[in-house]
């Protein structure tokens, strides 16, 4: 559960933007580490979708988000100033309280696809304008 910043009150995966000179996987390493205090070694996990969202006059909030797929790490997830961790099972993923495009790719990652995917919200983001999902 996010718990503050862009997203509040949506369950969301971890997430955050680059550091200066950081790669895509350093940044999911240490976002995991700073959001639910966990570690995860680079080789350990692996893309499984790049997303472009897109908000309509609202530029500032367009943003390509890359997913990752763990199945091994260090610790058990925490809670943070950032966000709340919690685990669901696949059949009661709770899409009502998530991002509306998640339903759209999120089941497909979950069986083993690769996406790439683009989403066009309204303004305030409770509407998809448009969307389009392909397997990378």
């Amino acid at each position: 559960m996010k718990k503050r910043g862009f997203g509040v009150g949506k369950w969301n995966g971890v997430g955050g933007k680059l550091h200066e000179n950081e790669t895509i996987k350093e940044a999911a390493v240490r976002e995991t580490r700073e959001e639910i205090s966990v570690e995860l070694n680079a080789n350990d996990f692996e893309n499984v979708a790049i997303i472009d969202f897109y908000f309509e006059n609202k530029p500032e909030f367009d943003q390509q988000v890359h997913v990752f797929f763990a199945e091994k790490w260090l610790g058990e997830p925490v809670e943070s100033e950032e966000m709340k961790p919690q685990w669901y099972s696949y059949a009661n993923l709770p899409f009502d309280k998530m991002w509306l495009d998640d339903i759209y790719w999120l089941p497909r990652v979950l069986k083993g696809e690769k996406i790439k995917a683009k989403f066009v919200f309204n303004e305030n983001g409770s509407n998809i304008v448009s969307q389009e999902v392909s397997v990378m």
